[in-house]
């Protein structure tokens, strides 16, 4: 049994065949499984101390900081390690969208899918601390289920155990936080069987078995630089500025009485908050905001001759003009619901949108030049 896993080991991890070319963009798929695991492991040292009861979940999380020996360094490691998580995770897609990885379908798929679960499994954890943020930020997200036809308000007093968010409401996403990664490390191991069956894409698109390398040593070494060089900022944050990704009004017990002056989830999730509140609508907001993440699941869909969009220009300057959008998109997510951030948040939204219909275009269009000329 030891002899086979130190074969598959040696066969499928250390002599896995990698692109000679790839360059530090594809760093962070390794660190997003360190980070995962970072989060799993201060997740179960929290859990020892935390109380999912909505008397005392507030007050748990300040004996933690306060009293338990190097509390307060885990929990700065779990609330800060879930900000560095989604900062590789957006790079990763980033890279991915950059160098046209959805064109290897089933890593892509099942990696749109890891993401859809870390959202939902940050959203939950988000909640636990209980304060004020806690408490109102599940309080809107849970009610946009009401503008399901027919079944909406049912679903929603499923959710929530209740008639309003209550005790029974923050034990199940306690519960479902805890299950969720697990679930992730499952789709992970996933997403990397189905990216060894077919190895990694590589900045120029080259398929040849000519031009690849044993992956140890030459890229553990390099994904070690990357873990050293990431551990130093996220270590400077733990111990210098270790609150500066949480929410102010998070710092106050949970209200149900007093409604913040403004609700806002996450910095991660302000780009679809933003996309949300732009649309007077609420099930048109509430279509926007999941048409958002699931049209990624479509983008396999869009054949491209070429692995870089380096080779598309026009849609490699799009693909800036997008990274461009999103930033802002999240930037206008954080701002109060009033103009002119209503209407920035509008324009922004349907630039969002109407980026991968121009991809769609533009890399026919270039496909077909390159057909002529030939």
């Amino acid at each position: 049994m030891n002899k086979n896993l130190m074969n598959f080991i040696n066969s499928s991890l250390l002599k896995l065949p990698t692109p000679i070319n790839i360059s530090y963009w594809w760093n962070f798929g390794s660190l997003l499984g360190l980070f995962l695991m970072i989060q799993i492991i201060s997740g179960f040292f929290l859990s020892m101390h935390y109380c999912p009861n909505t008397n005392y979940a507030f007050n748990s999380i300040i004996h933690i900081i306060q009293n338990i020996n190097l509390g307060w360094l885990m929990h700065n490691i779990h609330i800060n390690g879930a900000s560095m998580f989604f900062i590789c995770m957006y790079i990763h897609m980033s890279r991915g969208l950059y160098y046209n990885s959805y064109k290897l379908y089933n890593t892509w798929l099942i990696g749109v899918t890891i993401y859809l679960l870390s959202m939902a499994t940050a959203f939950l954890g988000y909640v636990l601390p209980w304060g004020q943020m806690s408490f109102w930020g599940a309080t809107v997200i849970t009610n946009l289920v009401s503008t399901i036809p027919y079944i909406g308000n049912l679903m929603v007093q499923w959710i929530w155990g209740g008639f309003s968010i209550n005790n029974a409401t923050l034990n199940r996403f306690y519960s479902l936080h805890f299950i969720l990664p697990f679930i992730i490390m499952m789709m992970v191991l996933m997403h990397l069987f189905f990216l060894h069956l077919t190895g990694s894409s590589n900045p120029l698109g080259t398929n040849s078995n000519f031009n690849k390398i044993p992956f140890h040593i030459y890229f553990t070494s390099k994904d070690i630089y990357g873990f050293m060089f990431f551990f130093f900022f996220f270590f400077l944050i733990n111990l210098e500025i270790p609150y500066i990704f949480s929410d102010p009004d998070n710092f106050l017990p949970a209200n149900p009485m007093v409604t913040p002056v403004h609700i806002q989830p996450e910095w991660y999730f302000l780009f679809a908050y933003a996309i949300l509140r732009s649309i007077p609508s609420k099930l048109g907001g509430v279509i926007a905001l999941l048409s958002s993440i699931m049209i990624l699941y479509f983008l396999p869909l869009i054949s491209m001759k070429f692995n870089s969009l380096s080779l598309y220009p026009l849609n490699q300057y799009l693909f800036w003009i997008f990274i461009n959008i999103f930033t802002l998109l999240t930037w206008a997510g954080a701002q109060p619901i009033e103009l002119p951030y209503i209407y920035i948040s509008q324009i922004l939204s349907f630039c969002y949108f109407f980026y991968f219909i121009l991809l769609l275009i533009f890399s026919k269009i270039w496909d077909s030049l390159i057909f002529y000329k030939n």
